[in-house]
């Protein structure tokens, strides 16, 4: 039996308002997990599956900012996001 948990079986979900680093708002492994993802679907917001980064997510606390090794990562998630709702930052000028 494999212990080590997946990609898919831990999920973690970040608020950011634009004005601060984006913090931890909900975490969990297994059915937790599931529920996570299940609600952010049901609201349509965008999922990014990375193994690797959701492991290190998940080592933060709930409320936590996160750290800024992970800003460049985190960044261009949320300029993804910007773009697939055809939006830009508030204040942001090309």
């Amino acid at each position: 039996m494999n212990s080590e948990l997946t990609a898919s079986s831990i999920a973690v979900a970040l608020h950011y308002d634009g004005e601060t680093a984006p913090q931890v708002t909900a975490k969990g492994y297994g059915e937790v997990a599931e529920q996570i993802i299940a609600i952010a679907k049901n609201h349509n917001v965008p999922l990014e599956e990375n193994k690797e980064l959701v492991q290190v997510l998940s080592q933060l606390e709930l409320g936590d900012e996160i750290p800024q090794e992970l800003y460049l990562a985190i960044a261009e998630i949320i300029a993804f996001v910007y773009i697939l709702k055809g939006e830009t930052p508030q204040g942001f000028k090309p």
